[in-house]
């Protein structure tokens, strides 16, 4: 079914959206167009503010409208508490339970050799620094219950080794290969506070 160009191409860009399929994508552009004022025009108003203001954190990869972000500066965070996530998704997640009050670590995903990701593509080495130059006193492994998550989780337990601090990951109440972004806040707040120590 052929469209104006304009249109055809708005249902292409909503269509690379994760879970719009081509038909999903068409409604969504549907509703869009009949809700022009009320929705549209705020929606692409929005989308071009955050695109012009949006940063990547220095310190942990968090994504905020500074750098460093508000979660890295805020002094009532606990210092010495590092939670290392493999992505944005999952440190939302976490801070929608509302049980972690430290800092982070965004890896920016999760080692795969078949494609092509190796320690050099995630933000490992910055994790190291600031064990280096801050009082870190624990980090918490808190990468998904995969096969690429707990090998990336067994890669950094192994890079901290040398240093001397607590190392814990979430605890099993967690589904073996789920995400974190999936989960309730309930069992993601409760496998935050059982957390398991992984230094031997």
């Amino acid at each position: 079914m052929s469209y104006t160009s304009e249109i055809d191409r708005m249902i292409s860009i909503l269509g690379r959206l994760p879970g719009l399929g081509p038909r999903s994508s068409r409604r969504v552009a549907l509703y869009l167009l009949n809700k022009k004022d009320s929705l549209m025009i705020p929606l692409a108003q929005s989308i071009l503010e955050t695109a012009a203001n949006i940063k990547d954190c220095s310190l942990c990869g968090n994504i905020d409208i500074k750098s460093p972000c508000s979660i890295c500066i805020d002094d009532k965070r606990e210092d010495g508490l590092v939670c290392v996530v493999e992505g944005v998704a999952d440190l939302w997640a976490l801070e929608r339970s509302g049980f972690y009050k430290g800092k982070y670590n965004v890896l920016g995903g999760v080692l795969d050799a078949l494609s092509g990701i190796g320690p050099d593509k995630l933000n490992i080495n910055n994790l190291l620094l600031k064990i280096k130059q801050e009082e870190v006193k624990e980090v918490i492994l808190a990468t998904s219950a995969t096969l690429a998550g707990q090998t990336t989780s067994h890669y950094i337990n192994e890079k901290i080794k040398v240093f001397d601090i607590k190392v814990t990951r979430l605890s099993r109440g967690l589904p073996v290969g789920g995400e974190l972004d999936y989960l309730d806040d309930g069992t993601l707040g409760q496998a935050l506070q059982e957390r398991i120590s992984v230094s031997d």
